[in-house]
C-alpha cells in the first residue's frame, strides 16, 4: 500500500495568528492605567508593584507574568531622557545654587521613578498578555 504525502507530514498546528487578535496598544494602555489588559475594568496591581493573581472582574490569570527587570530599565531610560535635558537647560540658563541642584535633581528623579514604575510595569504586563507571552495564550473576552 503506497504511503501518501499527508501521512508523512506532521499534524498541522494552529498558527498564533489564527488565534483571536489582541490589541497591543490597547492592552498596554490599560496596563499603564493599572487596569486588566483583558477587560479594562479590574485592577492589575495591588500594593505598589505586586501584580494580582487574577482579575477580579474577568478572572484573567496573571500569576505567570514575567515583568521582572524590564520595568525598571524602561523607567530609568524614560526618566533619564526627561530629567537630563531639563537639568542641562536649567543649569545653563538659571545657574541655581549647588545646594538646590544637589537636593532638587535627585529628588525630582526619584519622584518621577516612583510615579512611573508601576505604570510601566502595568504596560509591560499588558504587552505580555497581548503578545501571548509566558502563558497568556488563553481566550479573550470583549
Amino acid at each position: 500500500m503506497p504511503i501518501s504525502l499527508s501521512d508523512q507530514l506532521p499534524p498541522v498546528r494552529t498558527p498564533v495568528r489564527a488565534l483571536r487578535d489582541r490589541q497591543v496598544r490597547q492592552a498596554m494602555t490599560r496596563g499603564f492605567m493599572g487596569h486588566c489588559p483583558n477587560c479594562g475594568r479590574g485592577k492589575l496591581l495591588r500594593n505598589y508593584l505586586k501584580v494580582v493573581d487574577n482579575c477580579s472582574v474577568c478572572g484573567e490569570d496573571f500569576s505567570h507574568q514575567r515583568a521582572d527587570d524590564a520595568p525598571p530599565y524602561f523607567t530609568i531610560l524614560i526618566v533619564g531622557h526627561l530629567i537630563v535635558p531639563l537639568m542641562f537647560f536649567i543649569e545653563i540658563e538659571y545657574s541655581p545654587s549647588l545646594l538646590l541642584s544637589m537636593i532638587g535633581w535627585p529628588a525630582l528623579t526619584a519622584l518621577c521613578c516612583v510615579a512611573l514604575l508601576p505604570r510601566i510595569k502595568g504596560a509591560v504586563v499588558g504587552m505580555q498578555w497581548a503578545m501571548r507571552m509566558h502563558g497568556f495564550g488563553g481566550p479573550t473576552i470583549d
